[in-house]
């Protein structure tokens, strides 16, 4: 894990025109293994309960396993040898969301557009399947999710949107 300039107990209010104005942000880099996709959800899992979403809710559960798959997919389909992903919590109180971003360096695999996710194809079936499902779980637990080219680097991110209680 890398730290960029938050640490990992900062809760940071942002101020200006920022959309997320009186929001709390927890963004941390992690090295591009299984071991720091892990260590990336359960770092959300431990923030999300810090700031009032407590374990075993519903909401929590939701926000940690997009997170998962986010991070999951970074690792598998973003990775670049000798590259971090870097994650993003930022939990809003009007309206109540929590976004997630991850970004990676690898630019040329990009996932569908939302809303574009292929159908079932032949393979083996679904609960013997080893992926595949990571995406149509970001789609189907969060309000919207999408991705954009990173800005100042190269790769991509990928964000998704949780509405909270």
């Amino acid at each position: 894990m890398t730290s960029n300039n938050l640490s990992p107990t900062d809760t940071t209010q942002l101020s200006g025109a920022s959309p997320y104005l009186g929001s709390r942000v927890f963004a941390l880099r992690f090295t591009s293994t299984a071991r720091g996709a892990r260590l990336a959800r359960r770092l959300v899992a431990v923030r999300l309960d810090e700031w009032g979403v407590p374990y075993g809710t519903g909401a929590h559960e939701t926000v940690v396993v997009v997170a998962s798959e986010l991070a999951t997919n970074a690792v598998r389909h973003g990775h670049v040898p000798g590259r971090d992903f870097h994650l993003s919590l930022r939990l809003t109180d009007e309206p109540p969301v929590a976004r997630i971003e991850v970004s990676d360096t690898r630019a040329e695999r990009v996932p569908p557009r939302p809303g574009k996710l292929p159908g079932p194809g032949p393979g083996p079936a679904p609960e013997l399947a080893d992926g595949g499902r990571g995406l149509r779980l970001v789609e189907e637990l969060s309000a919207r999710w999408g991705w954009h080219p990173r800005l100042r680097a190269p790769g991509k991110t990928v964000w998704a949107e949780c509405a909270l209680p």
